[in-house]
């Protein structure tokens, strides 16, 4: 308790000193010179004291008064102020703590405002320069070499202790107010990077949701204009795969949807509560081929090696590659078939999908404004693999990736996965 009560004092006086600097230092001067004053007329009892009264009143006068300009010429002021107290202690008078105070102030503003280097150079010039005088004055012939040395030795030595404790304090407290604000910075920039990646993803989702259905809902509304009047039956059909698309796409809006609008403190069991459907997977290719083939794409899935389980992340990402290359097909090549192919391989999942059209995706074309490719390779390399999409040289257009079955860090930058 008391050394909280002692730093909120000492803090409240660092305030008070940094808003009125001119009333600190005028105050320092006066007891200086009110101590100094004090110091001038002390003598050992059996020496007597010397008889320049006047002489002394100026010196440490001046030396205290040029305390004044120690914050902005520390150095200025030891000079003078070493300088008049070592001319009082050659004039004869007794070198005590009083004497020294105003030399004892000027060391520790010193070693406080500049540099380590600095407070050596000017501390040792200045506590020989006393001692000196000390050591050849008539006022000590009663003491020993020892005492006359030692005696200023140490209350010179004082000030520019405390003064250099006083600037690592000050360096440390920068120093933690410094790393304090880098924290703060760096906290802001990595909340901005999850929101944008949050973004990103977001941006993903919807974007294999929306244009995987509604690519499918218009070939599937264009095949159902084109045979409307000359196979009633298959139209029939295709506009009831028509609903299940359209179903289909407002079910995952609508999951979508709802984790952007759920909160950290809502209760999902609770009421008011939205139930969402899981997440996509592989187990949803048989619907998706359906889809494309009521659209008049043929697609042949075929499997390779012994299934093995895939992670939650590792499954939406296989299947939103697999929707989005046969959307791509579906919108822009002119194919009658692609094959997907599924090839578990070790520890990884082999995914190709092929099609024996002669368009190529949007995100492949002269002027680059499709997102399709792009978005693939972004999911596979979320989850540590990697993907290749491009024209194959016998026609058509092959898209092949490489998927860990259990999700793994990002590969370094400059390194081929």
């Amino acid at each position: 308790m008391s050394i909280s009560l002692e730093r909120r004092y000492a803090d409240r006086l660092e305030e008070f000193s940094a808003r009125h600097p001119f009333l600190v230092d005028l105050a320092m001067v006066l007891a200086l010179m009110g101590c100094a004053a004090l110091g001038g007329s002390l003598t050992l009892p059996s020496a007597e004291p010397p008889d320049q009264d006047m002489t002394a009143t100026v010196l440490t006068g001046v030396a205290c008064l040029v305390l004044l300009k120690h914050r902005t010429h520390p150095r200025t002021a030891v000079v003078v102020a070493g300088g008049c107290t070592v001319a009082a202690v050659a004039l004869g008078y007794l070198v005590t703590p009083l004497l020294l105070a105003p030399v004892m102030a000027a060391l520790y503003w010193l070693a406080t405002l500049t540099d380590r280097r600095t407070t050596r150079l000017y501390g040792v010039i200045t506590t020989l320069a006393v001692i000196l005088a000390a050591v050849f004055t008539d006022s000590m012939d009663h003491l020993s070499l020892l005492l006359r040395t030692i005696g200023p030795f140490f209350w010179l030595m004082l000030p520019l202790a405390a003064g250099n404790m006083t600037r690592l304090r000050r360096a440390y407290l920068h120093a933690v107010q410094a790393r304090a604000e880098h924290a703060e910075r760096t906290r802001e920039e990595e909340a901005r990077l999850r929101v944008t990646e949050e973004r990103m993803r977001i941006a993903r989702e919807l974007h294999d949701v929306v244009a995987h259905h509604m690519a499918l809902a218009n070939a599937q509304a264009g095949t159902a204009a084109h045979l409307a009047l000359t196979h009633p039956e298959q139209t029939q059909k295709i506009l009831t795969d028509l609903t299940g698309t359209t179903s289909s796409a407002l079910r995952e809006l609508k999951a979508a949807l709802g984790l952007l609008r759920q909160n950290d403190h809502q209760d999902d069991t609770g009421p008011g509560s939205t139930t969402l459907e899981p997440a996509p997977g592989l187990a949803r290719l048989p619907e998706l081929v359906a889809a494309c083939e009521s659209a008049g794409l043929e697609v042949t899935v075929t499997t390779e090696g012994e299934p093995q389980p895939l992670s939650p992340g590792v499954d939406l990402t296989a299947f939103r590659i697999v929707q989005e290359a046969l959307t791509n097909v579906t919108k822009h090549a002119t194919a009658e078939a692609a094959r997907v192919r599924l090839a578990y391989t070790g520890s990884r999942l082999l995914i190709t999908v092929t099609d024996d059209g002669t368009g190529k995706p949007a995100a492949e074309a002269p002027q680059g404004r499709g997102f399709g490719v792009m978005g693939m390779r972004e999911r596979a390399h979320s989850i540590g693999g990697h993907l290749c999409a491009g024209p194959r040289p016998q026609g058509g257009f092959e898209v092949a990736t490489a998927l860990p079955l259990q999700p793994s860090p990002l590969p370094a930058e400059g390194t081929t996965p």
